[in-house]
């Protein structure tokens, strides 16, 4: 049951419904179809990134899905949401990586998906033996530091931000790592 691939997706969705609005949310992000399970943080060993198309290709309508999921919603006018996946890759294939999930308030994109990749970074780090590069510290020097020290071989995010309607439809946010099985 270990997964051999993964993709990265998002979606926003608007309803009066806050459960309409997490499904348009899904619809968005192409994993409406699927039953999803959402794990831990943990990148497994060789798990390939694949782009969402060949992810979605491989899976079934109505099979569980496993996955890595943030969410966020409102229907408070105008507020600044935002959901956030991190991914750090260690430069060594046999061991595991880090995912993490991030939800947000008043961040835009940017910053979301930056303090994201910084978490999954830091986690992988942690576990290599890395120590911790100063917290203050911008992400672009963080990211920098990591790489210099050749443990960690990529790292990314990906980021859904939107504003709560101005009319207070529930507005919803999500962003997620989907893994697909071995066949």
């Amino acid at each position: 049951m270990t997964p051999k691939q993964v993709f990265l997706t998002k979606g926003m969705g608007r309803h009066k419904e806050k459960l309409t609005s997490f499904e348009m949310a899904l619809r968005a992000a192409g994993i409406e179809k699927f039953n999803l399970v959402k794990v831990s943080s943990i990148l497994p060993p060789r798990c390939k990134i694949v782009t969402k198309d060949k992810g979605v290709k491989e899976l079934s309508p109505g099979e569980v899905v496993f996955c890595v999921m943030s969410e966020n919603c409102t229907n408070e006018p105008c507020r600044l949401i935002g959901a956030s996946v991190g991914l750090a890759v260690p430069r060594e294939k046999d061991s595991y990586g880090y995912l993490s999930e991030h939800h947000s308030f008043g961040e835009n994109e940017q910053a979301s998906g930056d303090y994201a990749e910084s978490l999954a970074a830091e986690m992988l780090a942690t576990t290599l033996g890395v120590d911790v590069f100063d917290e203050d510290a911008s992400w672009d020097e963080q990211k920098e530091y990591y790489k210099i020290c050749g443990k960690i071989v990529r790292t990314s995010n990906v980021t859904q931000t939107a504003m709560g309607d101005k009319n207070g439809l529930w507005t919803t946010v999500i962003a997620a790592a989907v893994f697909v099985p071995e066949e």
